[in-house]
């Protein structure tokens, strides 16, 4: 999968444009990705990533890197072997993109907006 481009409030994933955030997971996308709290990143809002099994997850924590990601959401994720690469959504795309690149079993969680 390749992230074409972001701005705020869309992206377009392989020529597909969204508009809410989503969930990349194993060459899927996962439209209309809704948290528990909404700026809070939390363990059950990852359960279909901790499914898929990444190695590394890229969380793009909106455009102003407003979301946050607490420390039991990071917990959570090494509890299952998942490293996280948390970064506002500009940066988190480039790094998806360069993951991706490289062959790496990776999945996202992009915040579109704040």
């Amino acid at each position: 999968m390749h992230v074409d481009s972001y701005q705020f409030g869309k992206i377009v994933i392989d020529g597909v444009e969204y508009t809410n955030d989503v969930l990349v997971i194993a060459n899927t996308v996962q439209p209309d990705w809704w948290r528990k709290k909404g700026h809070m990143l939390s363990p059950e809002d990852l359960r279909p990533i901790v499914d898929a099994a990444p190695s590394i997850l890229v969380v793009g924590c909106g455009a102003y890197g407003v979301m946050n990601v607490p420390e039991q959401t990071r917990q959570f994720l090494a509890d299952h072997n998942i490293q996280i690469e948390a970064l506002n959504t500009h940066k988190a795309v480039e790094k998806f993109n360069e993951l991706a690149r490289a062959g790496k079993n990776i999945a996202a969680a992009l915040h579109l907006t704040c």
